[in-house]
């Protein structure tokens, strides 16, 4: 299995000027990570995506660490000012900048929910046609280009797994399949050792995302916490941590033949290195849960900046818990 940590991990110190992005490989060299994962890029006064990607490139090669995957927002909703077209166009611009990084593998949101524009009583299975189009026609860009697409269960509207599992069922297509999130299950209130053991079969690459959990029932716990759909409160954990229950899934994943669970979140210290270093040891022990050793099991952390909840928010023209 190899260790890996996405550079949303070091959002906050890149943000605060405590370091620069492009210091992002190195620094997850020196931890011990054998590769790493990019988010959106924070891009500096100037840059462009495709010019600052090259740049990127070259930071891992001197480095001596490989990019794993790339992980990108798209809304086959209300993206692009709801023209589905040009939403798979733009999401085809970010795979060619997946293949400037070199990258094996593109994340893309599937959708935050259904636009006020459409009918009142529209649900999830009501779009699901145009989901699956939509990511069909980006994986079959990416697929010429050696490029594996996925959508993760992510953003409360497509992330409880019954619908992420809809999708890619309906998607069908050999280079298509899912960024299971372990964690984010939590967000729909849904069990997370359940969810994972559904769409085990169709994960191509993993986060082992931890959560602090506590009962809706209970008192606001304050600053730092956010609400799932059905309102109970989450706050970001270092991976190992949290209430996830990690260990479990990992040992369902033991001996099968899909990807191994890539523990991309470390959230609970709002300096990223010591939150990665401390999250480091647990992954390790993670890899030891399987049987299998092949260079296609990752493990990253995702997050260690502190709570950073800007990513579960959304604009007020969507509605992400209507059915």
């Amino acid at each position: 299995m190899k260790l890996g940590v996405s550079s949303y991990s070091f959002t906050g110190a890149v943000k605060s000027g405590q370091m620069k992005f492009l210091d992002i490989p190195a620094m997850a060299a020196d931890i011990g990570f054998d590769e790493v994962e990019f988010s959106a890029f924070l891009l500096p006064d100037g840059e462009t995506t495709s010019g600052f990607a090259e740049k990127v490139e070259k930071a891992c090669r001197n480095a001596g660490i490989p990019i794993a995957n790339y992980t990108i927002a798209g809304d086959l909703l209300g993206g692009s000012g709801g023209d589905l077209s040009a939403e798979i166009e733009r999401l085809k611009g970010e795979v060619d900048v997946a293949a400037i990084l070199g990258s094996p593998g593109m994340r893309h949101d599937a959708a935050w929910g259904i636009p006020a524009v459409y009918p009142r009583y529209t649900g999830f299975d009501d779009v699901l046609p145009r989901l699956a189009e939509g990511c069909r026609g980006v994986t079959e860009y990416a697929a010429e280009r050696g490029i594996k697409t996925m959508v993760e269960n992510h953003g409360f509207f497509a992330q409880e797994s019954s619908r992420v599992e809809k999708l890619v069922r309906t998607v069908a297509h050999d280079n298509f399949g899912i960024l299971l999130d372990i964690g984010n299950f939590l967000c729909a209130d849904e069990e997370p050792a359940v969810a994972a053991g559904r769409l085990m079969p169709y994960a191509t690459h993993v986060h082992a995302k931890d959560f602090h959990w506590k009962s809706g029932n209970e008192i606001d716990p304050g600053e730092g916490w956010f609400q799932s759909r059905g309102g109970n409160y989450l706050r970001g954990a270092v991976a190992g941590h949290g209430d996830v229950g990690l260990f479990q899934i990992m040992r369902k994943f033991k001996g099968r033949a899909t990807p191994e669970p890539s523990p991309s979140s470390s959230r609970g210290s709002r300096i990223p290195k010591r939150a990665s270093r401390s999250a480091m040891p647990i992954c390790a022990d993670f890899s030891k849960c399987s049987t299998r050793r092949t260079n296609d099991h990752r493990c990253h952390l995702h997050g260690a900046s502190g709570p950073d909840h800007e990513r579960y928010r959304y604009s007020g023209d969507e509605i992400p818990w209507r059915r």
